[in-house]
């Protein structure tokens, strides 16, 4: 997941420049690592109501004979019950691979789902939309692709230009009586359409082309608007879908930033009573995918996302004090990747850091957090140790709250967790130290040393070539480190790496250093 390129210490360029350009070497391929993105996946929305009452249905394969049953019944049964039972019969028979294959070849068949969207029956175009989001869900291509015609529909349906598909106000009532029907309707259309668009986006490059010139930016834009939390949870999922394509970038994340969709999100993350943990990780994802892009990150900046990913922060570390739910960590990762790649912006050193990323409560917050993944999700601690190597890469007011708040014995503590975790403690104990002889006067004491010589030890070279950088900073700026490493048989401890062809040169520089005292 982690990739350093280590940098080679010569013995006679041991000082602080060849140090610092080092460390900018593995911090920009950290930045690239850090760009690694969440894998896609579909969803699937059904009602459970529904499939209570279906139970007693059993979902077989459909031939062509019976879809073309199901069809026929449903745009011409002689009653409107019928026609409704025969969208569910097919909606199940659609649960099936074999028979999304048999659909699509039909002729016609796409054509018959769309013209039933487009009725004016509410509960014939509800199910004439949880059939297409069957075939939405389906894992192959040429199923996604059939379903272009119907795209359009969707949009429009998504932005509001049906009366039918307007989700109604939480707590609120239609402004005229409304049939059952067009209640049922009402309540999940939206929904149901982010879900099915979302499917489709990232199945397949042709619906991406048909949806941009379409206007699925301003679809989206229009629909982020609405009061209901689980429309926003589908449309922060239909949303990431669309930013994570491969002509993201170039083609879908300049529309983007060119519409209202930022703002808006951010204001979704907003801390306080209102704030969704399912919607706000959906939209945390969402600004992940913009800001890895970088494709103008400055503007995100300038909206206040270091502010609002600040306060966010602050706040998760209050909540996972507070709660034991374990869904905190899904919004917490997202966070984290944004804050990290936010703050390497040249745009930050700009405008300078928020006030909210400047004093200690940040400092602390995030050890809070490596506490609970600590405990919790120990998978998710490099992200918590990268925000903190960029928080204190450039900072002496953030390596100053560290070493203040005593923070450093905690960190050695996560040295035995793994590689990639020992890794990154290093990294940030090493942005401490490069700061200065005062700095280093702080970390001396107490367990480092121990550490350090527990470290060489280690077989991984990242680890040990991390461990050699920040003893060759403690010896040039610390007073007695040299002599102290040296009694602890330290010289011992470097010979099993004399002949580790990325490590020898530094370890002759470190035992030239050592020696000279």
């Amino acid at each position: 997941m982690w990739s350093q390129r280590q940098g080679r210490l010569r013995p006679l360029r041991c000082g602080v420049e060849e140090l610092r350009r080092r460390r900018r070497e593995q911090e920009a391929a950290l930045r690239k690592a850090r760009r690694e993105q969440q894998l896609v996946s579909k969803r699937l929305l059904r009602d459970e109501t529904s499939e209570e009452a279906e139970e007693a249905c059993v979902a077989v394969i459909l031939g062509e004979a019976e879809i073309q049953q199901f069809l026929r019944l449903a745009q011409r049964g002689p009653e409107e019950k019928e026609r409704e039972q025969a969208l569910v019969s097919l909606r199940r028979g659609l649960q099936h691979p074999e028979t999304q294959q048999t659909f699509i070849r039909l002729e016609g068949s796409i054509r018959t789902l769309v013209g039933l969207l487009t009725s004016n029956q509410a509960l014939l175009q509800l199910g004439a939309a949880r059939c297409l989001h069957e075939l939405s869900h389906s894992e192959q291509s040429a199923v996604a692709e059939a379903c272009l015609p119907a795209t359009s529909y969707l949009l429009t349906y998504l932005s509001g230009h049906s009366a039918d598909f307007i989700t109604l106000e939480d707590g609120g009532a239609p402004s005229s009586p409304a049939r059952p029907e067009t209640a049922l309707l009402l309540s999940c259309s939206q929904e149901l359409c982010l879900y099915t668009l979302g499917n489709l986006i990232v199945e397949s490059e042709a619906v991406r082309r048909q949806l941009l010139p379409q206007g699925i930016v301003p679809a989206l834009a229009a629909c982020i608007q609405s009061p209901h939390l689980t429309v926003l949870e589908a449309l922060g999922y239909a949303l990431a879908q669309l930013l994570q394509a491969k002509e993201a970038p170039e083609k879908i994340i300049p529309s983007v930033l060119g519409s209202t969709l930022p703002q808006h999100m951010l204001q979704l993350l907003q801390p306080g009573p209102k704030l969704s943990l399912g919607v706000a990780v959906e939209f945390a994802w969402c600004l992940h995918y913009i800001i890895c892009s970088q494709v103008n990150n400055a503007l995100l900046i300038t909206h206040g996302a270091l502010s609002t990913l600040g306060l966010l922060l602050l706040d998760l570390a209050g909540a996972v004090q507070r709660t034991e739910d374990a869904g905190l960590e899904l919004l917490a990762c997202p966070v984290l990747r944004c804050l990290s790649n936010l703050l390497t912006e040249a745009a930050v050193e700009a405008v300078g850091v928020h006030p909210q990323l400047r004093d200690e409560r940040v400092v602390a917050a995030l050890f809070i957090l490596l506490d609970f993944f600590l405990q919790k999700q120990p998978s998710l601690l490099p992200e918590g140790l990268w925000l903190l190597n960029n928080l204190t890469a450039n900072s002496p007011s953030f390596c100053t709250s560290l070493l203040s708040l005593d923070l450093t014995e905690p960190l050695l503590q996560l040295l035995s967790v793994s590689n990639v975790v020992s890794g990154l403690v290093l990294t940030v104990l090493c942005n401490v130290a490069e700061k200065g002889p005062a700095y280093c006067q702080r970390l001396w004491p107490g367990p480092l040393l121990p550490s350090l010589l527990d470290t060489l030890a280690f077989s991984d070279t990242v680890v040990v070539g991390q461990s050699l950088e920040l003893l060759q900073l403690l010896f040039l700026y610390q007073p007695g480190a040299a002599q102290a490493f040296l009694q602890r048989s330290g010289l011992q401890a470097l010979q099993r790496h004399e002949e580790v062809a990325q490590l020898q040169d530094r370890v002759r520089a470190l035992q030239q250093t050592a020696l000279r005292g």
